[in-house]
């Protein structure tokens, strides 16, 4: 705990201009700290380890779910697709309808694990995509939307006919942009615009779970993507990750992630992800810091 943080000025008293300065200097979370935090959606990457996604996300007020991919190395988790299926199990869809973090669906459609293999294989994705996109259809899911899981940044130079490829697919869609060469809010914006079709939404993930990025950085680029693009096209992959010792990566403290909520709370947050970093230790923490349902 900061022991230099600001205290409560007696009843009747004022702050004095140097305790104002040093709340004015705190990192966001501190100096505008909301009264009641909301959390209202996450990110799950199915995995082997995460077929059957169980937690009391509800209890942060989670109801948006993205499914980062229903179909990986040609693989799918869905039946129909025309796709070799996963060995199973599969997911059960039935349950996780029901489910109250699950209430609108974000899905995600096919993808690589491997991320420059996925860009060289836009053409096959997408009509894998298209693909897993009939195949949905008859699923009891919410569907609020479509995700093309193949993750952007300017270190890629996206083809001339991506805006072709993404045409293809359906709407509402959505896109996840980075910023790994650390180019700014001003220079990533003019770069989405080169090639982003004016219908499709931005999922920027804010790169705080991997240090690239404080989360009052990550909110300028919000703003920016907000002011030129709509409020509506834009939403933040808050990171509930944090690289762990010895390689890899753990859940993210409440201290940790907490930053992140506050400097988002005018956006839709998703949470990345649910089923392998907010665990219930993590849930509860959360919960007794005043992130809870709207």
């Amino acid at each position: 705990m900061d022991t230099d943080l600001p205290r409560t000025p007696p009843r009747g008293r004022h702050l004095s201009r140097r305790q104002v300065l040093a709340a004015a200097m705190l990192p966001w979370s501190a100096a505008a700290a909301p009264a009641a935090r909301r959390l209202t959606g996450m990110v799950w990457q199915p995995s082997r380890q995460t077929l059957q996604p169980r937690g009391n996300w509800a209890q942060l007020g989670i109801r948006r779910l993205l499914v980062q991919w229903t179909a990986v190395d040609n693989l799918s988790f869905l039946p129909h697709a025309g796709l070799a299926l996963q060995p199973p199990p599969l997911p059960d869809w039935d349950r996780i309808a029901g489910e109250p973090w699950a209430q609108e669906v974000i899905v995600g459609l096919a993808g690589l694990h491997a991320e420059p293999l996925a860009r060289a294989a836009l053409p096959a994705l997408v009509a894998q995509s298209r693909a897993l996109c009939v195949a949905a259809a008859p699923w009891p899911l919410r569907i609020g939307g479509w995700y093309f899981p193949v993750e952007i940044d300017p270190g890629w130079q996206p083809p001339a006919d991506l805006p072709e490829r993404l045409n293809a697919l359906p709407r509402p869609l959505w896109v996840s942009v980075y910023d790994s060469a650390n180019l700014g809010p001003h220079a990533l914006l003019a770069w989405i615009e080169r090639w982003l079709p004016t219908d499709v939404g931005v999922l920027f993930q804010d790169g705080v779970g991997v240090h690239a990025r404080e989360p009052a950085l990550a909110r300028q680029y919000l703003i920016q993507l907000g002011a030129r693009l709509g409020r509506t096209r834009v939403q933040v992959i808050a990171e509930a990750f944090r690289p762990a010792p010895g390689g890899g990566f753990r859940s993210a403290t409440a201290q940790e992630f907490l930053p992140q909520l506050d400097a988002y709370q005018d956006w839709p947050i998703l949470a990345f992800d649910g089923p392998h970093y907010l665990n219930e230790a993590l849930i509860q923490d959360l919960v007794a810091a005043g992130v809870r349902p709207a």
